[in-house]
């Protein structure tokens, strides 16, 4: 086994980011386990909507009707839990709090085919594969760039790629941690940028144009609306994560202390011939799925538009595809390799991936509560309408107002998750608000994604953060410091500030040089 002495720069040699970061991090690991955390925080959520509503604490906005299209003034008051109705809500909503979290039937099912494909060693055949072809110098941007392009398949990059990214790292004899924060980096800081239209182009767009269409009642704002701006961002975030993870995340966590493995030496007869089976079974479920998708009337389509992206059967069933992905890929190479004498040993696989994930249960059970707790009682939407009164209120005209969005975008994306909740809200105030200064919607829509995204990585309220930082403490160091949530948020900061200030300059750059946002989509009236 391959083990390194745990080196970290001195104190002396530190810059300011490194000590700000190492505060933040001995803060945050301070806090409780995750779990109780959690747990205090649904219980600080009770105790302030009781003191918010006692006090009278709401907020009238115009609120889209989605139904209808049209605006209608609302008055949303903070709802206390500590009454009879809040009460009955915390005792009968805690079971579907927890089945209907978002991450709970994605981790699950995906783990299944990432269990096979881990127990028959397909995954570490591969990744010695990988390991003997990529020059170490192209795995951070091939990682960040791979998930930046999960968006598009939904929450898969979270629960595939983000654990997968500590795995490649350390075959690599790379701090595992830094891989974790490469790919989560790309996933998540990344989720505006891409080289697709994804579900959330249709989503947003749609919004936006019933927004628009109080100024204007022909106005349509389209899927496409922000492509342009999307895939030069894909190459902006990449290179971006690459520095920031090779200059000041990896250098910082310093040499991994843990067990990296065995090296990656020549492959085996048994590992080749598995790798052979599982090629041709994938290439196998790639023409299965093409015949369920390609076709016209394929029933992988959208049976209403025909499409295969957006809100189609495919792109629902992504997750079960990437199982099966993993599943049969994996199986093949137990047979081939002689890893499985039989199925039994498929069923393994899947067990011991499940026995793993009790930890993560407790965690998304908890974690839920809380979430279920903060959205009831209307704190999110309160503090989303505030702030953009705020920013109403400064006086800001132009470009400084559009920049001001942004960062009022990332500041609420901290309290209040859900890219098209938040849309809801704000596009009503905001877009009117552009359109009388002359700039389109579709301008107004990316300085809003902008701000959604980068802060996600470092919000505990983001559905999946609890879960990427059960992770990171797979990689736990016997008499190592701790891993905890203050090492995550320290760990994926300096990716916020990279990005944010990027995205800002580029968006500045762009609005200077009047660029069009899309097919079709320009930045002023």
């Amino acid at each position: 086994m391959n083990t390194a002495v745990s080196s970290s720069p001195s104190v002396g040699q530190k810059g300011a980011l490194q000590r700000f970061l190492d505060i933040v991090e001995r803060g945050g690991n301070a806090l409780p386990h995750p779990i109780i955390m959690f747990f205090y925080f649904a219980v600080g959520t009770v105790a302030l909507s009781a003191l918010l509503s006692l006090i009278g604490v709401s907020v009238t906005y115009d609120a889209m009707d989605r139904a209808s299209g049209e605006l209608v003034p609302t008055t949303v008051a903070i709802k206390s839990l500590l009454t009879a109705d809040g009460i009955r809500f915390m005792f009968t909503n805690a079971i579907d709090a927890f089945t209907g979290h978002a991450a709970l039937g994605t981790i699950l099912v995906a783990m299944l085919g990432v269990g096979v494909a881990e127990y028959s060693g397909l995954i570490s055949a591969m990744l010695k594969r990988m390991v003997l072809a990529t020059p170490k110098s192209l795995l951070t941007p091939i990682l960040v760039f791979a998930g930046i392009m999960s968006n598009i398949a939904s929450d898969a990059g979270y629960v595939v790629l983000v654990p997968l990214g500590a795995i490649v790292f350390m075959s690599f004899g790379r701090h595992p941690l830094a891989g974790i924060a490469a790919a989560f980096a790309g996933v998540s800081g990344g989720f505006s940028a891409n080289l697709v239209i994804g579900s959330t182009d249709p989503l947003l767009g749609g919004i936006s144009t019933e927004a628009a269409r109080i100024m204007d009642p022909t106005y349509m704002v389209t899927p496409v609306a922000n492509y342009y701006f999307m895939v030069v961002s894909t190459f902006l975030i990449t290179i971006l994560g690459t520095i920031v993870t090779d200059k000041i995340v990896e250098p910082r966590l310093g040499s991994y202390g843990g067990d990296m493995g065995e090296k990656a030496d020549a492959m085996t007869p048994e590992e080749l011939a598995g790798l052979k089976r599982a090629k041709w079974s994938f290439f196998a479920l790639v023409a299965l799925l093409c015949a369920l998708i390609i076709p016209e009337a394929a029933p992988l389509r959208d049976p209403a538009t025909g499409q295969i992206l957006g809100n189609s059967p495919f792109m629902q069933s992504i997750i079960l595809i990437l199982t099966a992905v993993f599943l049969i890929p994996g199986a093949a190479y137990g047979f081939g390799s002689k890893t499985f004498e039989s199925a039994d040993g498929v069923v393994k696989g899947m067990v011991k991936s499940m026995s793993t994930m009790a930890s993560v249960l407790v965690i998304i059970f908890v974690s839920a509560q809380f979430v279920s707790y903060f959205t009831y009682s209307n704190l999110g939407i309160v503090a989303a309408v505030s702030g953009a009164d705020l920013l109403q209120n400064i006086g800001f005209t132009g470009l400084p107002l559009a920049v001001a969005m942004v960062i009022l975008s990332a500041v609420v994306n901290l309290f209040m998750g859900g890219a098209s909740s938040k849309w809801l809200i704000m596009a009503p105030v905001f877009i009117p608000m552009f359109m009388q200064l002359g700039f389109t919607p579709e301008y107004t829509q990316v300085a809003y994604r902008i701000g959604d995204s980068t802060t996600n990585i470092i919000t505990p309220l983001m559905t999946y953060f609890p879960i990427i930082a059960s992770f990171a403490a797979r990689y736990q160091e016997e008499n190592g410091p701790k891993i905890g949530m203050g090492t995550v948020i320290s760990m994926m900061m300096p990716y916020t500030f990279f990005f944010l200030g990027g995205w800002i300059v580029l968006f500045i750059i762009w609005s200077m040089l009047n660029l069009p946002l899309g097919p079709g989509a320009v930045m002023f009236m």
